[in-house]
């Protein structure tokens, strides 16, 4: 599988210790250059994701080619979400992990699956790497992650919660 992710969900899964999940998950995740540069040149250390992204053998940063198609998408996004969906693009990712809405939209007009941090947390109790999700989903909450509570309640309800 093709994993390409954007800066959001590397950050949530460090600052709860979760950021393990994503190699149990996925093995090997794409990074474009501006999430790179997001988590780990100008990150400001929130809960270990610019330690953890720089040190994580299984994260490959990758240039996107189609320098035009980012431009374009600046109208919308960030570079960060404009470089993600890009790159997923490009590369024919299986999915992308993604939390911020506009880009989730865009990901959803392109045909691209999507699936953002509370997502991956349900994804790990149901294989079974985690027992309990709703800790975590307070964490993020507590440390300021934008968590409506109609997806923290759905989400919930996935994970018999």
């Amino acid at each position: 599988m093709i994993i390409v992710s954007n800066t959001t969900p590397l950050i949530g899964l460090a600052t709860i210790k979760r950021f393990n999940l994503l190699y149990e998950l996925f093995d090997k995740i794409y990074i474009p250059q501006a999430v790179y540069q997001e988590t780990v040149i100008f990150g400001h250390e929130v809960g270990g994701a610019k330690q953890e992204v720089s040190t994580a053998t299984w994260i490959e940063t990758t240039a996107v080619k189609d320098r035009l198609a980012v431009k374009v998408l600046l109208d919308e996004l960030d570079l960060g979400e404009a470089e993600t969906i890009v790159l997923a693009y490009e590369i024919g990712a299986d999915w992308v992990l993604m939390d911020e809405r506009k880009g989730r939209r865009k990901l959803s007009q392109l045909g691209l699956n999507k699936i953002g941090t509370l997502g991956i947390l349900l994804k790990a109790k149901q294989i079974g790497l985690l027992s309990v999700i709703k800790p975590d989903i307070e964490k993020l909450h507590q440390q300021g992650f934008s968590l409506s509570q109609t997806v923290i309640d759905t989400i919930l309800h996935q994970a018999n919660e």
